[in-house]
Formats: structure tokens, sequence, C-alpha cells
């Protein structure tokens, strides 16, 4: 069996520093431009294909975008604490082609979510249908950060997740188990009042499974 091992070790490997910069950057630029009146969610958001605001590009540029502070902060938060492991244990450029990829696996099951959406809305009202399809947009590198915890998960099956308010350790793998019905259970539920994309973050994990079983015998395991 041919193994995969760690190419070193570094609390702040380079494409997770990369990742952190560049999201903090744009996040600057974001709240800079507001206040002249451009908008970058407009610009850089992923919108409905219908919409007036949709440009290719945003499947890409959605991954770099936040819509607050505590948004940006929590998930390059858990980028670096996640992430950081995974590419010492790839390598820097398997870990970008990952995240890139299940940050747009995650754009795909979101988009075929919002599409039965705005189908279903067209049965009831073609005016709600098509305000759905104009107002509906994405940001945040959450699918591409559900994508890292599933790959943690698998490649650290066993290893303990504390959390503040949890008086005992999450082995990884429960702790990604549970974390993907919780995702399952908000998305199906369809809370009216619920403006986080499930679908997003259930497409990174999934995206990650499938790309991690594709690569197969090319990881390291550590248990």
């Amino acid at each position: 069996m041919q193994q995969y091992r760690a190419t070193g070790f570094s609390m702040l490997p380079e494409v997770v520093k990369q990742l952190i910069i560049i999201n903090g950057l744009l996040f600057l630029a974001k709240n800079t431009l507001t206040s002249t009146g451009i908008h970058l969610d407009d610009l850089l958001g992923l919108h409905y294909f219908t919409s007036s605001n949709f440009y290719p590009h945003q499947f890409i540029s959605h991954m770099f975008m936040h819509a607050n502070f505590s948004h940006l902060f929590f998930n390059m938060f858990a980028v670096w604490m996640f992430g950081s492991a995974i590419e010492n244990l790839w390598g820097s450029k398997k870990f970008l082609i990952y995240y890139m990829l299940t940050g747009l696996g995650a754009a795909a099951l979101h988009y075929a979510y919002l599409h039965y959406q705005i189908h279903e809305l067209s049965l009831v009202s073609s005016q709600l249908s098509l305000l759905k399809a104009e107002r509906s947009v994405m940001v945040g590198a959450s699918g591409a950060l559900f994508g890292i915890l599933m790959a943690f998960g698998m490649m650290f099956p066993n290893r303990p997740i504390y959390f503040i308010f949890v008086p005992f350790p999450i082995k990884a793998k429960y702790f990604v188990l549970l974390y993907g019905a919780y995702e399952l259970f908000s998305g199906v539920s369809n809370n009216p009042g619920d403006n986080i994309a499930h679908f997003a973050h259930l497409g990174g994990m999934i995206f990650g499974f499938i790309l991690i079983k594709i690569w197969g015998n090319n990881f390291y395991r550590n248990r």
C-alpha cells in the first residue's frame, strides 16, 4: 500500500496563511468600499444564474467573501485549526486543490437546492420565484471549510476535539458525523429565519469524502 507522508510541520502553513490573508483583505475592502456605494457582495458573492448580479467568476470568488466579522473570524479560525493539520500532512499543492474543489462542490449542491426552492416557489407565485432568484446570494469559505472537516475526520479519526462548553472530548470521526447530521436536519427543516447555506456545508463534506476516496491509498491516515 502506498502511503502519503507528512511533508513537515508548521503552525501556519503557506496555503492556510495565504487564505487567511486574502479573506481578511477582501473583508477590509468590502467594508471600505461600501461607504463609496460599491458593494463587493454584488460582484463577488455567488448569485443565481438568472440574477442580474450573476457572473461566472462568483463560483470562485464567493469563497473569499464573508457577511460580517464573526463569520470571517470563526471560518478562518477553523481553517487554521483543522486546515493546518491537513496541509502539513498532504502538502500545500494537494491541500489547495482539495480546498478549491470542495468549495466548488459546496456551491454545486447549494445551487441544486436553490434551483429546487425556486421551482417550488414558481408553482405558487412566479413573482416570488423571480424575487428569490434575484436576491439569493451566498458568501463564505464554509463549503471548503466543511470539506476540511471531513478530511480531518478521515485522516485523524480518533483525535479528540475539545469544546469550551462540552466537559469531555469528542473523537474527530464522531464530531464530523454529528455535524453532518445537524447540517442535513437544518437544511431539510428549511427554517424561514435561517440564512445559513446548510446544503453548501453538506456539499463540501460530500465532495471531500468523494475526493479522498478517489485519491485512495495516496493518503496517509494517522490513528
